[in-house]
């Protein structure tokens, strides 16, 4: 009853979100237009839970829904506003506002976006929020983690962007730079293993945010090249540790500043589409809780992946990828590591109606992973399972 009700109220606060700038324009000077869509999947795995579902059992708890609204008041200028019901086990089952900007685009060569805005790094996360312009159920988690979606999509801030034309038979690039606040929530799936060993980040963590990207659309038709660093300052956090029959204590975490590197690539031709990116994000840090302890942590993530689809039918499409994340900070041993071989495939009934399905071959646990739901621990090799319908509009 309360997806329902979370649902129905996602549905009823449109007219909201758009009514002051209904306001000064009739509706069809404004070209607006409101699209959105749904999905509801099903996971199972042998050996491990995943993603805090019971999906060792088989689980349902998989849901979504996506409104988008966007106003074009006049042709340089768009407002658009996406907010998005989320349930994926134990993460979510609330509304979050996914994006709200303005987006001014003087020419090819330069535009502006202001507001929260999505962060243009990688390959996928300026699309990773829309599930139907996609084949994938998940995208390799190791860089694009589907419960830190939110904290990674968008920040508050802005983004400059424009094309520029190179010399000929050189191509063109695309630019791309970002700057303002990144936020990460106190249930953050980054915080998950800390919050079930009783520490919580009350008010989350807050850090100023820059990064700049490039993608060079080769010479060669259909293929793409490109880079993004984004850089994350020096942030402080409130911390809270409690340990049973001695009470909760509170302290900061103070974490350095530290760079992110993605470097990507994608390949298009008729049917066939092949992409590849590698990223890595090294930091460290410190836990300090006055009069019990004072700990200090490093971690060197790096991750990558390759991927390949081709649409079989007009309707049928089919693909796999090979993701593979560790951690070089890490002690050896599976919880240092996730290697995961997925295939996949799509059929989209209609324009509005498809389905997915997916099977993921996993090695190691350094990902995707709770210990509340494993309490026998976990093995080190697991099968997963997805099923997931779709409904876009």
């Amino acid at each position: 009853m309360k997806r329902v009700s979370i649902a129905a109220t996602l549905i009823a606060s449109v007219p909201l979100l758009i009514g002051g700038v209904a306001s000064a324009q009739s509706m069809d000077d404004l070209n607006l237009q409101v699209h959105g869509y749904a999905t509801q999947g099903f996971l199972y795995t042998t050996n491990n839970n995943i993603l805090t579902t019971g999906s060792s059992d088989g689980s349902p708890a998989w849901t979504e829904a996506v409104v988008n609204i966007s106003a074009q008041p006049n042709p340089k200028l768009r407002v658009t506003v996406q907010a998005r019901y989320f349930l994926l086990g134990n993460f979510g089952n609330t509304i979050t506002l996914d994006y709200a900007s303005a987006d001014y685009k003087v020419n090819d060569r330069f535009g502006v976006r202001f507001g929260k805005v999505k962060t243009p790094s990688g390959l996928f996360n300026e699309i990773q929020d829309i599930d139907p312009s996609y084949m994938w159920s998940l995208l390799p988690q190791g860089i694009y983690p589907i419960s830190s979606r939110n904290s990674l999509l968008s920040h508050n801030g802005g983004v400059v962007y424009g094309t520029l034309k190179l010399a000929p038979r050189l191509g063109k690039l695309e630019y791309r730079g970002w700057g303002g606040e990144r936020s990460l929530g106190t249930d953050d799936g980054y915080f998950l293993a800390d919050r079930e060993e009783g520490i919580t980040f009350p008010n989350g963590v807050n850090a100023v945010t820059l990064g700049a990207a490039l993608h060079w659309r080769t010479p060669m038709p259909g293929l793409m090249a490109g880079a993004s660093i984004g850089h994350e300052n020096k942030a402080t956090s409130i911390i809270t540790d409690t340990i049973p029959g001695y009470g909760t204590f509170s302290g900061t975490t103070p974490i350095n500043s530290f760079n992110l590197q993605q470097y990507f690539a994608s390949y298009e031709k008729q049917k066939l589409t092949v992409a590849g990116e590698f990223y890595r994000i090294p930091f460290h840090g410190m836990v300090q809780i006055p009069g019990l302890f004072t700990q200090t942590f490093r971690d060197d993530y790096r991750s990558w992946y390759a991927m390949a689809s081709y649409k079989l039918t007009d309707k049928l499409s089919a693909g796999l990828y090979d993701s593979q994340f560790v951690d070089h900070q890490a002690a050896l041993g599976p919880p240092r590591y996730s290697k995961d071989w997925a295939i996949s495939a799509r059929y989209d009934f209609n324009q509005f109606l498809y389905a997915k399905t997916e099977q993921h071959f996993i090695d190691g646990t350094a990902i995707v992973y709770d210990a509340v739901l494993n309490t026998g621990g976990l093995k080190p090799t697991t099968k997963l399972t997805i099923l997931k319908l779709g409904v876009s509009f």
